[in-house]
């Protein structure tokens, strides 16, 4: 009968595991032993190795992430029924079917939003003969009352007539816009009243988008970046959080480096001196050493040092374990 395989747990901290890609096709023919797919967790990119011999009848999941236990690939005699073996182990309740992530990969395009409709109101709006309110963004009204306008006067661009900021200024570059000159003997003076504010305002142009939606790009991370990113949430948030800063002069410690290498059987780095200097500090003052268990305080008679490394794909943190009793270059080697 033709068997299912899942993905396994490669480490103890692995939730789930990314098929990076395949070794074999489906019609392959399989001997215990031999690779199937390299996998990458939250540590490193691994090989599966098959336990079964047969023929590779299925491939449920090319590429991807796959929770633990999910199916991966059937493996039986050429020409079963690799569909009843799937349906069987999802019946089963062991796995997580095919274990294909049903997230979508793509996000859709936003949509501009239209502006929201201003609902009808009994009162009549001032300058308005009809006794209707008319339909104004609240932009716009401002608009127009500080340039003295009548909404009335201004033809709507909007959703059902409605009047919006763009409407208010071409009304006021076509000029109609002005208030009414005021009576006056001189007959030049009613000219002048179009060289009012509305033509001396400053001129700039409104901002027209017309590109569709938001522009990004998308980049899928490494098992070992999620790894990183949920260890941090979940320390920010499980442990209290106090940090201790003082400020050194190194000058004697480059001077003690330089003597220290010349006879040292390894390059001593500066991290090497502050890695020792921290532990030996630590073994001072104990109280700093401890660890919050919730209902009690942990204090640490062992000195261990995390160092945080930074690699291609993300960071590690090697621990030098009993730190304040190794040497320098005891350090060094396993930094």
């Amino acid at each position: 009968m033709a068997e299912v395989i899942r993905m396994p747990r490669m480490s103890d901290t692995m939730e789930e595991g990314n098929i990076v890609g395949w070794l074999k096709e489906e019609g392959d023919h399989v001997e215990p032993g031999e690779t199937l797919a390299e996998v990458e967790t939250d540590k490193a990119t691994m090989e599966l190795d098959s336990f079964l011999e047969g023929v590779l009848l299925h491939i449920a999941v090319k590429e991807g992430p796959v929770p633990i236990n999910g199916v991966i690939a059937v493996i039986g005699k050429k020409g079963e029924d690799w569909k009843a073996a799937v349906q069987a182990a999802e019946a089963g309740g062991d796995g997580d079917g095919n274990g294909v992530d049903t997230s979508e990969g793509t996000t859709e395009a936003e949509t501009p939003r239209s502006e929201p409709n201003i609902s009808t109101s009994p009162e009549p709006a001032a300058g308005d003969p009809s006794g209707q309110r008319i339909k104004a963004s609240p932009l716009a009204r401002n608009m127009a009352q500080e340039a003295g306008i009548d909404l009335a006067n201004i033809q709507g661009s909007g959703d059902h007539g409605r009047i919006v900021r763009r409407d208010v200024e071409e009304f006021l570059e076509q000029g109609s816009g002005q208030p009414s000159p005021q009576p006056t003997a001189v007959p030049e003076s009613k000219p002048a009243a179009k060289a009012e504010p509305a033509k001396t305002e400053p001129e700039v142009v409104p901002f027209s988008y017309t590109g569709g939606g938001e522009n990004y790009t998308e980049k899928a991370v490494s098992q070992m970046r999620k790894t990183i990113a949920r260890r941090l949430a979940e320390s920010k948030f499980s442990a209290p959080h106090f940090y201790l800063t003082i400020e050194v002069d190194m000058e004697q410690a480059v001077e003690w480096r330089q003597r220290l290498n010349e006879v040292s059987p390894t390059k001593l780095s500066f991290n090497d001196l502050v890695i020792k200097a921290v532990a030996t500090s630590l073994r001072q003052h104990p109280a700093v050493n401890s660890s919050w268990l919730g209902d009690k305080i942990r204090t640490n008679r062992d000195v261990h040092i995390g160092v945080a490394v930074a690699v291609d794909e993300g960071l590690v943190v090697p621990v030098v374990r009993f730190a304040d009793i190794k040497t320098l270059s005891q350090i060094n080697l396993e930094v």
